[in-house]
C-alpha cells in the first residue's frame, strides 16, 4: 500500500464512518502513525439517506471527502481499498490494493443490509444502506412515474405506483413519511395527468408496534401520524418472500414491483475472525472494545460491527461516536502509561420524523411529539452532520421545502 515505515507504532483503521473518523482525527500523532482505509473517499450521513431517495436533499449534502475532514494531520495516510481478509497471527490485512502490516487493528466498518438469509428478497428488493442504493431508488421510484404515464391497463399503471416498504423502524417509517408527503403535496403538481389515488404506500412490520427501540406512546403516535397520510400499515405481519413481484407475508400477499427493504442491518463482517469472537453477525468487545478472546491488545472493533455485552448498544450513528472518541482516549492513554477507562453509554434520546411538523421524541422520561419533536430532530440531525457546508445545504434545502411545500431535487441520474 506504499506506507512509509517509521518508529510510530502504526494503527490500522477500516471503515471511515462516524465511529472510525473519530478515532482518525483525536489519536496523537507523536504516538502512532494513522492509516484509514475505505472503499470511498468520502463519508455518509447515513440517517439522511431517505432524504436522497425521496428527493429532499442531494448527495453531496450529507457526503463529504474524507480529505477534506481530516487534512493537514501528520503521520496520517488514506487509502482507497476493499479490505478481503485479515491474518490475526501475522498481523496483516489483505486487501485489492495490497496488504499491511499493522501494530493495532481498529475494526469500524459499520454495518449492512441484513435479509435474514432469504435469497429471492435480497435478489428483487431495493436496500437503502449506501449512497449509491438511496440514488438508485430515487431513479426507480421517479421512473415508475414516467413509465406510468404511458401505460393505458388501469391494472399495471396502478403497480407501477404501488410501494411496499418492510420494516417499521425509524428507516421504515420516515421513509413511509416521506413517500406519503410526496403523494399529498408535490405529485398532483408534477403529474397532473396521473390520479394520486393510484399511488399506494404500504408499510409491514414483523412485530406488533411500529419503533420496537422507542416507547409505546411514540409508537402509537407515529401509527396515527402515518395512517392519517393515507400509509397502509401492516403490523404483526412477518413477510416470507418475494419474486420481484408478488410479496408474500403471514397476512398475505401483496402485487408490487417497489419492494424497499429496511427490516434489519448486520455487522459488516471480514473474512479472518474466528467464529469464537461473534455474536449475531456482531463481533464482541469487552469494556475498552477489545475485541473479546483475541489475548493481544491490538485488537478493536468499534460502532455497528461492535457489540459490547450485556445488551449492545443500539446500531444508530451516536454510540459509534461516542466509542470512536472513548477508544482513541485510551490508546492515547495507554501510550501514556495511565490507566485505561470503561466505555459507559445510556442511550438519552431516540427520534423519528413522519412528516411535516410530525415527529416523535423519547427524551429520558419524557415523550415528544408534533411539532416540537419535530424542531429537536431538525436540530440534531443538523448538528451531526459533517462540514460547515453539508449543513448549509441542508438547512437551505430543508428551508426551501418548508415554505414552498416542495421537495424541488426530482432528477433522474443514471451512473
Amino acid at each position: 500500500m506504499n506506507i512509509t515505515n517509521t518508529n510510530l507504532k502504526r494503527v490500522v483503521i477500516i471503515g471511515s464512518g462516524f465511529g472510525g473518523l473519530q478515532v482518525a482525527s483525536k489519536l496523537n500523532r507523536k504516538f502512532f502513525q494513522i492509516v484509514l482505509i475505505d472503499k470511498n473517499n468520502y463519508h455518509t450521513f447515513q440517517p439522511l439517506l431517505y432524504q436522497v431517495a425521496t428527493f429532499g436533499l442531494e448527495p453531496d449534502s450529507i457526503a463529504k471527502s474524507i480529505r477534506t475532514i481530516i487534512n493537514n494531520y501528520s503521520n496520517f495516510f488514506l487509502r482507497l481499498a476493499k479490505v478481503n481478509f485479515i491474518d490475526l497471527k501475522t498481523q496483516i490485512i489483505f486487501s485489492n490494493m495490497g496488504e499491511l502490516y499493522y501494530d493495532y487493528l481498529i475494526l469500524a466498518t459499520g454495518s449492512q443490509t441484513n435479509f435474514f438469509g432469504k435469497k429471492n428478497i435480497s435478489k428483487f428488493a431495493f436496500p437503502m444502506k449506501t449512497l449509491e442504493e438511496a440514488l438508485n431508488l430515487r431513479n426507480c421510484i421517479l421512473q415508475r412515474f414516467e413509465s406510468a404515464l404511458y401505460e393505458k391497463n388501469y391494472k399495471k399503471q396502478c403497480l407501477l405506483m404501488n410501494f411496499v416498504i418492510v420494516g417499521g423502524g425509524p428507516t421504515g417509517v420516515e421513509l413511509a413519511g416521506s413517500l406519503a408527503e410526496f403523494k399529498s403535496s408535490i405529485f398532483p403538481k408534477d403529474y397532473p395527468e396521473l390520479d394520486n389515488k393510484k399511488i399506494k404506500i404500504h408499510l409491514i412490520q414483523a412485530t406488533k408496534r411500529l419503533l420496537d427501540g422507542m416507547s409505546e406512546s411514540s409508537s402509537k403516535k407515529a401509527l396515527k401520524y402515518l395512517k392519517n397520510m393515507g400509509v397502509n400499515v401492516w403490523l404483526n405481519n412477518p413477510v416470507k418472500d418475494y419474486d420481484g413481484k408478488i410479496l408474500s407475508t403471514n397476512k398475505g400477499k401483496l402485487k408490487s414491483i417497489n419492494v424497499i427493504w429496511t427490516a434489519g442491518v448486520k455487522g459488516a463482517l471480514i473474512k479472518g475472525l474466528k467464529k469464537k469472537y461473534l455474536a449475531n453477525n456482531r463481533i464482541q468487545v469487552d469494556c475498552f472494545n477489545k475485541v473479546k478472546g483475541e489475548k493481544n491488545l491490538n485488537l478493536f472493533a468499534i460502532g455497528d460491527v461492535a457489540v459490547m455485552k450485556p445488551n449492545g448498544h443500539p446500531m444508530i450513528a451516536l454510540p459509534a461516536i461516542k466509542q470512536g472518541i472513548h477508544l482513541a482516549k485510551n490508546l492515547n492513554r495507554f501510550f501514556s502509561k495511565k490507566q485505561l477507562i470503561p466505555f459507559n453509554y445510556h442511550n438519552k434520546i431516540t427520534m423519528a420524523i413522519i412528516g411535516r411538523n410530525k415527529a416523535v421524541c423519547d427524551i429520558f422520561f419524557l415523550k415528544i411529539s408534533g411539532f416540537f419533536a419535530w424542531l429537536i430532530w431538525m436540530s440534531i440531525h443538523l448538528i451531526k452532520i459533517v462540514g460547515f457546508r453539508n449543513k448549509l445545504l441542508t438547512l437551505i434545502n430543508w428551508g426551501t421545502q418548508y415554505i414552498n411545500y416542495n421537495k424541488s431535487i426530482r432528477l433522474i441520474i443514471n451512473y
